[in-house]
């Protein structure tokens, strides 16, 4: 059993939900909750899991579950400032984010700014504002633990040297549903197609990154903030298993890996357990059941991953227009008003508009990620202008 108090942001998300399994089969007290709307997954895991404090974003629905839980002793917190407010005020030992998107930056920036835990699923924090991010944890000794499968993974291989010592850190993808297609053969695959997962159960718009290979751009960019490495020093594989979740390579060239079955619920057992390890919540592993191979990703055929290393290279404001720009493409394609690949043209077309600025500010971010995603829409139906994000 784990003696803890945690609270869950996401928690109706894949990874929310996963993390409170986690949390039920270990024992640990789940003392907040927070979502943005989906209030009849909310009341079960209100009647389940008995939080002191349930944060929902879209107030509307707050309102609505405030009646339909009005028997229980949870407090619902309505709007976005008020789920910040009230993680920051928690009294939680170890807070998930795992909400998605930009949404997320503020929260992580509310736990860091508390002095507490942040199990951190949310990648867009880090690409957004990964200095930023790291410098609030610094100045509260605060604490990141990765959640995010591959960047769990690393941070576990990283245990067995110094960073002096690494040569490079290797990102494990799954290629996705579109493996061996060329960029043309790409113009008019389908949503229901794009969502096929050969590997992982994920939410819509994540698994629609994992298959333009734009999540695991996002994941270099993550990376680079969270171990402190440049972008030169992070290599991506295709290992189309997904069992191998990451790896670290050493200056002797000794090469250190984690592998699991792929379930989301071991980073957010590690995260829960840390520093220790408990008894697994998992399936054993079966290293006779496939064998594992890796080859180069085909840059040509998903050139979101060239363009977040250009953006990653860069820095200042291009991650957080190439996240923005990305995720309003995204929702264009899942409402079939775009094609596949029209998610990078648009993508790239938002970058190249971007005025940069080095070293921006939380405001200098979100303004840039409004502009981007401004611009991206209006991608859609216009040829690009001459105008600057």
């Amino acid at each position: 059993m784990i003696n803890k108090k945690i609270a869950v942001l996401g928690s109706t998300g894949s990874v929310g939900t996963q993390v409170l399994d986690v949390c039920e089969k270990l024992g640990a007290r789940v003392t907040l909750i927070a979502a943005k709307s989906n209030i009849r997954l909310l009341e079960e895991q209100i009647r389940r899991f008995k939080p002191g404090v349930c944060a929902v974003e879209d107030e509307a629905a707050a309102s609505l579950l405030a009646v339909a839980v009005a028997d229980t002793d949870t407090k619902i917190v309505p709007g976005y400032d008020g789920m910040c407010e009230s993680v920051a005020e928690c009294d939680a030992d170890l807070v998930y984010n795992a909400v998605s998107g930009k949404n997320g930056l503020l929260p992580t920036l509310a736990v860091l700014g508390a002095g507490k835990t942040l199990a951190l699923a949310n990648k867009e924090s880090m690409v957004l504002a990964g200095k930023i991010v790291n410098r609030t944890a610094k100045e509260n000794g605060a604490m990141i633990l990765p959640v995010d499968s591959e960047h769990c993974a690393i941070f576990q291989c990283l245990k067995n040297g110094r960073k002096s010592e690494v040569k490079r850190i290797i990102l494990t993808c799954s290629g996705g549903p579109f493996f061996g297609r060329s960029f043309e053969e790409l113009e008019g695959v389908t949503v229901a197609a794009t969502l096929d997962h050969p590997t992982w159960s994920m939410g819509r718009k994540i698994t629609v990154d994992s298959a333009t290979l734009a999540n695991k751009g996002l994941e270099i960019i993550e990376a680079m903030h969270l171990f402190g490495v440049g972008c030169d020093m992070i290599k991506v594989l295709i290992h189309r298993q997904s069992v191998v979740h990451s790896m670290v390579e050493y200056i002797d060239n000794s090469v250190i890996a984690q592998l699991s079955v792929p379930d989301m619920r071991l980073p957010g057992q590690y995260a829960l357990t840390y520093p220790e390890r408990s008894t697994a919540v998992i399936p054993e592993l079966d290293l006779t059941a496939a064998p594992l191979t890796f080859c180069e990703p085909d840059v040509k055929a998903f050139p979101m991953l060239s363009l977040a290393r250009h953006c990653a290279k860069e820095g200042g404001l291009l991650p957080c227009a190439y996240n923005a720009a990305n995720e309003a493409a995204v929702d264009m394609y899942l409402r079939g008003q775009i094609g596949f690949n029209d998610i990078y043209r648009i993508t790239e077309k938002t970058v190249q508009k971007t005025n940069n600025v080095a070293d921006p500010d939380i405001g200098e971010i979100l303004e840039c990620d409004k502009l981007a995603r401004c611009a991206a829409y209006s991608y859609k139906e216009t040829s690009i202008s001459d105008g600057d994000t």
